[in-house]
């Protein structure tokens, strides 16, 4: 990793992804950069000229006020921070802040249902995830020196998720994570017999890795009544500290994804959720 992008609104779930940013960022000898939408309204946008500079001028002045002390952590001694202000106030355009910056991973902290309500000017965390190309990681709580040790990563075994699940595997080895893919098999429509799920899978790792699955990577075969809480169940069981997920963005997460998982677990998880686009 090169760099991490954290949008803030200063509050308690701000500081949550601080934390962990600060963490990755010591452990890589990376920098972090720290994003802040103004979202002035259009009307002060459009005044005049000499009015709507006076103005802008006085919300910078508040904004760094709020940077000073904001960044003032002992966690983030050592770790190069560079501040940036925008008015951004659509959320796709954290998109293109990542993009010029050459950014790694987007580091975000959540409210849960709703998502960051403040900062991104009626749209949320989970806007984000989808729009992304991005790895997306969601905090939800105070992680402390964050570093994932074992995670869980959903598995459909669908062919156009293969880049995804690539990205991700050569992601969380630069974490040093123990991986343990996992496929919710779901009492309905979507039910494979456990010969059909191995054989679909099969076909994927040989298209994945040139062969079979590496020793170094364990796969697990859960029932449950939703994705959602086959994983939460499947991570507590294997004491996981992250849970990772591929998305396709606005259509959702892929065919086996019925519904909103992706958001779902943004919302609900107490695990940080990663997110990768497929």
């Amino acid at each position: 990793m090169k760099k991490i992008l954290v949008p803030v609104d200063f509050s308690e779930h701000s500081e949550y992804a601080m934390e962990v940013a600060a963490g990755l960022a010591r452990k890589h000898g990376i920098g972090i950069v720290v994003l802040h939408m103004m979202g002035l309204a259009t009307d002060v946008l459009e005044a005049d000229e000499n009015e709507a500079a006076a103005e802008a001028r006085y919300f910078m002045k508040l904004v760094r006020k709020r940077f000073q002390t904001f960044l003032d952590k002992p966690y983030l001694k050592g770790v190069p921070v560079t501040e940036i202000v925008q008015n951004y106030k659509v959320f796709h355009e954290i998109q293109e802040v990542a993009e010029e910056l050459g950014t790694d991973l987007i580091v975000m902290g959540s409210h849960g249902i709703g998502g960051m309500k403040d900062i991104f000017v009626g749209s949320n965390t989970e806007k984000v995830v989808r729009s992304s190309t991005f790895p997306v990681l969601v905090v939800k709580r105070s992680m402390g020196d964050f570093n994932s040790k074992k995670a869980v990563f959903a598995m459909d075994f669908e062919v156009g998720n293969l880049g995804a699940y690539q990205r991700a595997q050569a992601f969380l080895r630069q974490w040093q994570t123990e991986v343990h893919l996992v496929h919710v098999n779901l009492p309905n429509l979507q039910f494979m017999s456990t010969t059909q799920i191995r054989e679909k899978a099969e076909v994927f790792f040989k298209r994945a890795h040139k062969g079979s699955l590496p020793s170094d990577v364990q796969m697990a075969y859960v029932a449950d009544y939703s994705i959602e809480q086959g994983l939460y169940a499947y991570a507590r069981e294997v004491h996981a500290d992250l849970i990772a997920v591929p998305t396709h963005g606005r259509r959702g997460l892929s065919h086996f994804f019925r519904g909103s998982i992706g958001e779902d677990l943004v919302n609900h998880a107490p695990l940080p959720v990663l997110t990768f686009r497929v």
